[in-house]
């Protein structure tokens, strides 16, 4: 069955950006920021015991940010420019944590001397570098955990460590005159398995436990990460069912001893707001008996799309076209042989689709704009307009 804009945002939405769009040339991403401040909304009030920090990253756009601003939220920061670009909003250095466990030594005192006191950290050399360039900051460590296989861009190879690292890490920030802070996970993005959630927090309770039992230190916060999903293609479940697991899981391990909760939402909150605008460049066949289309579009890996790699990441898309369909496989504009969104996963497209019709892609408010390329075949940078 061909996909519907209704099954994934609001319909009096979705008609104002097709009227946004008309006379605009493709590629483009349209984001509606009311769609962001329902998100946000619904965040806040099934997790009204946590301390929001936005990841940056997801979409870092000054008009997204500036409504973070407004409302309170702080920041997850992975680097120099995205601190610069926050902190020229007007926004105190307080509701920033440097969340990248991968940094140079002179980017920590970067940080440090702007007033931003709270770091990320996974390893020995980089809480030595910490304590060098930031003495007395508050370090949280990253642990490992569990979920590669039900999280469709999963986060458990390049970031955190064992627990028992951690604890050792902990006890070394504490001796280095560091603020042994908390424990923070990523259970990985577009996590459609609540139960890693269970398994990562069973982890931690275990930390807290044993350096309070063996080292005396009290740590005082738990970093839930991201991972809370978007709509896409592949359905996952309501956040209110992942709140209520997720704050029964705290229960059942501390009770009413609960720890400072910090949460890092990207994609949940500004994926379904955004629509990408494309245009039907080419439309052919391999060979006479081809049972599929090639459909390719004015964007692709390069622009925008990088998370269809390995076709990680499904997004819906809608052609406004009715009738017969068929399966089509869907690839970019570029000269390269990677750029091929979906082949494996065929999309059904209507058999009267033709070039220069516009294909909309829903849900693509995050990890879009940002990942796309600056030049290559000299394509430039996705256009963001935003409603």
């Amino acid at each position: 069955m061909p996909i519907h804009p209704d099954e994934y945002m609001d319909r009096k939405t979705f008609d104002e950006i097709l009227s946004f769009s008309k006379d605009k040339e493709t590629p483009f991403i349209v984001v509606d920021t009311s769609t962001i401040m329902r998100k946000l909304d619904e965040l806040e009030s099934l997790f009204p015991y946590a301390k929001v920090y936005y990841a940056v990253k997801a979409n870092p756009a000054v008009e997204i940010l500036s409504l973070m601003k407004n409302r309170n939220i702080n920041f997850d920061i992975a680097s120099i420019y995205e601190l610069d670009r926050v902190l020229s909003l007007g926004i105190a250095p307080e509701r920033i944590c440097f969340g990248n466990t991968i940094k140079k030594s002179k980017d920590v005192r970067y940080f440090y001397d702007k007033g931003v006191r709270l770091f990320a950290t996974d390893s020995e050399a980089d809480i030595r570098s910490i304590a060098k360039a930031a003495p007395g900051s508050r370090v949280f460590v990253r642990i490992l955990t569990e979920g590669t296989y039900t999280a469709d861009w999963p986060l458990s190879r390049k970031f955190g460590c064992q627990s028992d690292m951690a604890m050792d890490l902990i006890i070394l920030a504490k001796d280095l005159g560091l603020d042994p802070y908390g424990i923070s996970f990523h259970v990985g993005s577009q996590q459609r398995d609540i139960g890693a959630w269970d398994a990562a927090i069973g982890k931690v309770k275990v930390i807290f436990e044993r350096l309070m039992e063996e080292d005396r230190i009290e740590l005082k916060m738990i970093n839930l990460g991201g991972g809370f999903p978007a709509n896409y293609l592949a359905k996952t479940n309501e956040l209110d069912l992942y709140a209520q697991e997720i704050t029964r899981f705290l229960n059942e391990s501390f009770g009413d001893n609960l720890p400072e909760i910090i949460l890092e939402p990207g994609r949940s909150l500004v994926g379904d707001a955004g629509v990408l605008v494309s245009e039907v460049v080419l439309i052919a066949r391999k060979s006479r008996t081809a049972l599929n289309r090639w459909v390719y579009t004015d964007v692709g890996k390069f622009t925008g799309l990088i998370e269809t790699l390995d076709e990680a990441i499904k997004y819906p898309i809608y052609s406004g076209r009715t009738g017969e369909v068929e399966e089509a496989i869907i690839a970019g504009p570029t000269c390269d042989s990677m750029d091929i969104m979906y082949e494996n996963s065929k999309y059904p497209l209507p058999l009267n689709l033709a070039i220069s019709d516009r294909l909309y892609w829903l849900s693509t408010g995050a990890y879009t704009s940002t990942y796309s390329s600056i030049e290559f075949n000299g394509f430039p940078p996705l256009k963001t307009y935003f409603l």
